[in-house]
């Protein structure tokens, strides 16, 4: 099999425009999703909340501005091909300088200090990213930009069950999850809930299942049902949007899942606001 080069250059440009265009741009499921909740919102005052959304949403298309004040710290999933070669430079500063280009040019929120706890100084560039990088087949490189809030990230939550919880134990968890964010986390939410692996793996299968589009469907009728049956027990905690109460608590339920230890069955719900941003390009 013959090695393809990529020039970094091109990663750059691809990361600054895939992160403007994510915070400024939902996906069109998300779009249906709140319009969809909307025709069958029984609350009135939730239904006049999720219009305002739509005003929002549309309102940040047509001036060229974030769609929320809050414009994330920038996840960048990156499945690179192992028939791929990358030239030109260091292909991590290369995705850095795309988020710094995307931030500082394109006049979006900076939020990333220098130290977690003793420097909360703000980098002014909005860097670091958070790198998840996976080797795939083939000679292409599939980018997704994730800028992710933290009003909604600071709601996740992780625990490590024992191999004897039920199904039932996971949804009730899952749903305690959101019934203790409440309002802060912008709802209505997505969730991302990964299961299985390890304690950090259950973590980072959670962010990746907010990588998914609301409508569609997991490939696995067990964790598909299992999604339904989760949106269903949230929407009935009457948090409703912006937790004015009403039927839309949640839009959506993802999971992925991974094989784990015996002794084990790690879950992490990872919280997404209203505002479920993503966009993907490949090279």
């Amino acid at each position: 099999m013959k090695i393809r080069e990529i020039d970094v250059k091109i990663i750059e440009d691809k990361i600054a425009e895939l992160f403007v265009c994510a915070n400024q741009l939902l996906p069109d499921s998300t779009c249906r999703a709140i319009s969809c909740a909307k025709s069958i919102e029984r609350n009135p005052l939730a239904q006049n909340v999720l219009s305002i959304m739509e005003d929002n949403i549309s309102a940040a298309k047509e001036l060229d501005i974030p769609v929320c004040q809050d414009t994330g710290m920038a996840v960048v999933f990156l499945e690179v091909g192992q028939d791929v070669h990358f030239v030109g430079g260091n292909i991590t500063q290369a995705i850095n300088r795309g988020v710094e280009r995307a931030y500082v040019d394109g006049k979006l929120r900076l939020s990333v200090v220098v130290d977690p706890l003793y420097e909360r100084r703000n980098t002014n560039t909005n860097t670091p990213a958070v790198i998840h990088t996976e080797i795939v087949p083939g000679d292409k490189v599939k980018i997704t930009a994730l800028p992710k809030g933290f009003g909604s990230e600071n709601m996740s939550a992780i625990k490590m069950f024992t191999p004897s919880a039920t199904e039932e134990d996971i949804v009730k968890f899952v749903t305690q999850t959101v019934r203790e964010a409440g309002a802060n986390p912008c709802p209505p939410v997505t969730l991302g809930v990964g299961i299985g692996g390890t304690f950090e793996m259950a973590a980072l299968l959670s962010k990746k299942a907010l990588a998914r589009d609301v409508d569609d469907t997991n490939p696995d009728e067990r964790y598909a049902s299992l999604e339904e049956k989760m949106l269903g027990e949230i929407n009935k905690l009457d948090i409703g949007p912006q937790g004015f109460g009403g039927d839309t608590t949640a839009l959506s339920v993802k999971i992925e899942k991974y094989p784990t230890h015996i002794a084990g069955l790690p879950v992490a719900v990872n919280v997404c606001c209203h505002v479920h941003r993503h966009m993907s390009a490949e090279i």
